[in-house]
């Protein structure tokens, strides 16, 4: 009896043992020809001494499986005849099952063809869809940035701006070891980070999260590159310190910090400026609860409400090279992996505080059959604003199969804007009204987000549920002054005068609850099928009110005219199917998503309610066939439904601009837009030669347009309705390639864009065609320590036809960029840029508006390892900044300048300090 309980103790202490042990899985795939290899041996070995742990083979249809594997860390290496290894790293949890999906090998006689780079084969290696660079094979200066790197790794470009293509597409997103740096803003890695700081630069289409979970493609992906440092440079710290000074009072001061200790990274910056460089991609303002845009609702049920973008608060926080700012700006990052890497987290905290002021003037003309609106004015603004925000990211994997996932983030934004300005109109050759405007307001913004992200995997390959879970909160509220007199010339007649004077207070107040739970099962071996269902609850409160003057001077006189307290009430059931295929090189997804949505609009300062019901489609289709890694065909379908905005509903008459009445309409209807869109690349990585050709046709039915009634004396009376006809079209082609001789990359493109507008003007259904092609030429030779050049250029045609046009406004306008910096002895570099426009005259636009922007510098390096840089820069050497824009839109045709930043000098100090420990590696080799 004894024997049999230690038996059977013994056997499930195995079992137990057993049920603990980890799985490895996946599939062999030629890279070339996309088919599944039979008999590759895959290997795991211990990292150690690289002694052989296991090993296992490819079945018929390239699959493999290598059970009863113990945790910890292997090197798995796949090998396969006439094709290279396959070599990465893995960790295996206890009980976990690894599948690494899709491994592509590479034919050596591809491999030699198309990645040796000066017979260095390490120096590119192909891991399955990632391109990685071997950052040590690529010289760069002394002190050099992630940016000096970049310029010199082939496929890659990187322009003025900091803006980097990769393979000819935008680069979207710069990782640090596969986290966000401070999230938005690219720059702030490529910078202020080392490029001896690097080991690798891997380069790939990042899927969404939730193709990524999924396993099925949904065809959104976003090009990436991640900086993957060495691990002697994540403990210590470094940094820069830059300071200039120069003529017409104008500075520029940064500072960026960073400490790194393995996977914990903590870095601060700190901006003081007024030269316009901000430094910061703070673009999307809805991030911080303040935005104005449209009511929308995507095919997950997200809605999104805001209120009107007011005329006495139209300032959007942001400088827009438009005037004279002065920021103040600083943050801090922390991201850390614990716990296995099962835990990390990453958090961001931003500050900034931001005045401009500067002035402005423009012109316009409106066309109709048989009258031309002529428009003049000017004005002069004093904005600032003083902004907070504060986000984190937190993951918990609970095993291999499952994870939760939370984000929060908070923002608060305090605003002061003041604008003075005076406009005058006329109809044909007689004036008609003139006005002279002040507005100031002050608002506070505030929001607070929260989203719960679940995650599960089941056993079965490619089955797993998702739950997620999201509540936006957002409220602003606005005090201002609108203050203007308005002069109404009439002929034989005596001028009539027209006083505003009036008190606007605002408030908005929305809160949004999402929550949609999404399924995939396999059906085939290939196929599989998501289903989806969530619901939606939305409220969102809205009000202003207008007050005159009384007696006694006070705002306390109510104008119900031009007031009202407006609700929205929404709840929407939502479902969808989506039918996935993938095999080989084919991939293909169609479905769609509906929702049922009932609103309760209520009119409160009038006592009446509006019931309304709409439903709205999400059809979507995916065609995408890979003839090889960088050699791709794209076909894809959107049909989207947009719900009116608020503002646009609203029954609120707008007064803010006496000359320009905005009133709401209770009665529009959703609009549908219809999205074709077509891509074909091709790219070859050694002769770094591409092609780029995408089109795409959009149309939409019930679109929101403008219906504008101007009366006799020249006010505009605005109001959105829905019309049909709205169209858009475009076809652009890129070629680029390098000639290796000079070692010179060129790229001719070409670029169409075509669309139909369509709006009401003066009771009169008028329908504008635009036909706007471009060619382009871009030129860049970079020879490391002696100089590099550039040149960019673009020649674009402007034509517009409307049914309602007696005058042609067709023009030409160039746009000539060239730039070049010089390596000289004794550590000097020499650098220019020019941005040259050139605009043609018409009978509209009869200025001279040619500008040739010229900025130039000159530095030298100091100190044993280059750290230490003094500059003596240039901005518009030509003092020729005249801030000018044109614009032709349905039958309206404008031209605007305003205040810009012209020509200073400045004197710069740069300190790039650092303090990491470790030990040097070797290098590895070095490509020329």
């Amino acid at each position: 009896m004894k024997k049999l309980i230690v038996l059977t103790l013994l056997m499930c202490a195995f079992q137990f043992t057993y049920s603990q042990q980890a799985t490895v899985k996946g599939t062999i795939v030629d890279t070339l020809n996309q088919i599944q290899l039979h008999n590759a041996v895959i290997m795991l070995l211990q990292p150690k001494d690289s002694t052989l742990y296991k090993f296992s083979r490819s079945n018929e249809t390239g699959k493999f499986e290598i059970p009863n594997l113990k945790q910890g860390k292997y090197i798995m290496v796949v090998s396969y005849p006439t094709f290279a290894d396959y070599v990465d790293t893995l960790t295996l949890d206890s009980g976990s099952v690894r599948n690494v999906n899709k491994i592509v090998l590479t034919q050596l006689s591809k491999l030699l063809k198309e990645v040796v780079v000066k017979q260095q084969i390490a120096a590119i290696r192909m891991k399955g869809d990632t391109t990685e660079y071997n950052a040590g094979s690529f010289k760069t200066a002394e002190n050099a940035n992630i940016e000096d790197l970049l310029k010199v790794l082939p496929g890659i470009e990187v322009n003025s701006k900091g803006e980097i293509k990769a393979m000819g597409e935008s680069v979207k997103k710069v990782l640090v070891d596969g986290e966000e740096f401070f999230g938005d803003d690219p720059t702030l890695v490529t910078k202020n980070l080392r490029a001896d700081m690097v080991d690798k630069v891997q380069l790939y289409d990042k899927k969404s999260d939730q193709a990524s979970f999924t396993g099925v493609d949904d065809g959104e992906r976003s090009r990436t590159l991640n900086i993957q440092l060495k691990e002697d440079k994540k403990k210590g710290a470094f940094g820069k310190v830059a300071a200039g000074g120069g003529t017409e009072s104008f500075f520029d001061n940064q500072i960026m910090f960073n400490y790194f200790k393995g996977k914990k990274k903590i870095s601060a910056f700190g901006i003081l400026s007024n030269t316009g460089q901000i430094g910061l991609n703070w673009n999307d303002r809805d991030k911080f609860g303040a935005g104005n845009g449209d009511f929308s609702v995507n095919e997950d049920g997200d809605f999104d409400f805001s209120s009107r973008g007011d005329d006495y608060d139209s300032w959007d926080g942001k400088f827009g090279d438009n005037g004279y700012p002065l920021v103040q700006t600083g943050g801090i990052h922390y991201n850390d992996k614990w716990d296995k890497d099962k835990q990390r987290v990453n958090a961001n905290y931003k500050i900034m505080n931001l005045g401009v002021e500067g002035s402005s003037w423009s012109k316009s003309q409106v066309l109709t059959k048989d009258t031309t609106y002529y428009d003049n004015s000017s004005g002069s603004f004093e904005n600032h604003i003083f902004r907070n925000r504060l986000d984190g990211d937190y993951e918990l994997k609970f095993d291999s199969t499952s994870s939760i996932r939370i984000l929060v983030d908070g923002a608060l934004d305090h605003k002061n804007t003041v604008g003075l300005g005076t406009s005058t109109t006329w109809i044909n050759d007689v004036m008609k009204n003139s006005n002279d405007r002040k507005v100031s307001n002050v608002s506070d913004n505030k929001s607070i987000n929260a989203n719960i992200f679940w995650r599960k995997k089941f056993k079965k390959d490619r089955r797993n549920m998702s739950f997620n879970l999201s509540e936006t909160y957002e409220n602003s509220s606005g005090r201002g002054i609108v203050d203007a007199t308005t002069t109404f010339y009439r002929p034989n007649e005596e001028d009539s005068l027209y006083l505003l004077d009036q008190l606007k207070i605002g408030k908005n107040d929305k809160l949004n609850i999402n929550a949609n739970l999404t399924y995939t099962e396999p059906i085939s071996k290939y196929s599989t099928i998501t289903l989806n269902y969530g619901f939606n609850w939305l409220n969102n409160n809205s009000n202003r009110y207008s007050y005159n003057q009384d007696p006694l001077g006070k705002y306390s006189a109510l104008d119900s005219i031009y007031s009202n307290d407006f609700s929205v009430t929404s709840f929407t059931n939502h479902a969808g199917i989506n039918y996935g295929y993938t095999k080989n090189k084919v991939r293909v997804s169609f479905g769609s998503s509906a929702g049922l949505s009932n609103f309760t609009q209520t009119d409160r300062f009038r006592d009446h309610e509006y019931n309304r019901q709409f439903i709205n489609f999400y059809p979507k289709a995916l065609f995408r066939y890979n003839f090889s890694q960088y050699r791709r065909f794209a076909f894809t379908y959107n049909g989207n439904t947009s719900q009116p905005s608020l503002g646009d509903l609203q029954p609120l008459v707008v007064n803010d601009n006496p000359l320009y009445i905005k009133i709401g309409n209770a009665d529009l209807k959703p609009s549908f837009q219809n999205s074709f869109n077509m891509n074909f690349s091709d790219y070859k990585v050694v002769s770094q030669r591409g092609i780029w050709i995408s089109m795409g046709y959009n149309f939409v039915l019930n679109s929101f347009s403008s219906k504008n009634d101007i009366s006799s004396n020249g006010v505009t009376t605005s109001q959105t309705v829905n019309l049909n006809g709205n169209r858009y079209g475009w076809f652009n082609f890129n070629y680029n390639w390098m000639i290796s001789p000079w070692k010179l990359r060129i790229g001719p493109s070409a670029r169409v864009n075509l669309s139909r507008n369509v709006n009401y003007t003066k009771s009169e259904l008028v329908t504008t065609n635009t036909i706007n092609p471009s060619m382009g030429l871009f030129l860049n030779k970079y020879v490391d320590k002696k100089y590099e050049f550039g040149f960019d250029g673009n020649a674009n045609y402007h034509s517009s036809v409307s049914s309602v046009q007696r005058i042609q406004p067709n023009y030409w306008d160039f746009e000539i960029r060239p730039s070049f910096g010089l390596f000289l002895p004794a550590k000097f570099t020499v650098n220019a840029n020019m941005n040259w426009n050139l605009r043609q005259k018409t009978s509209v636009f009869t200025g001279n508006n040619n500008v040739a922007i010229v900025n130039a510098s000159i530095n030298k390096k100091f100190g044993k390892k280059d750290d230490i840089i003094l500059g003596v820069s240039v901005n518009d050497l030509l003092n020729q900044n005249i801030g000018i824009n044109r614009s032709i839109y349905d039958n309206t045709i404008s031209e605007s300048h305003n205040t810009t930043i012209r020509r200073y000098f400045m004197l710069t100090f740069v300190w790039n300090f650092t303090k990491l420990g470790g030990a040097t590696p070797a290098p590895a080799p070095v490509i020329k």
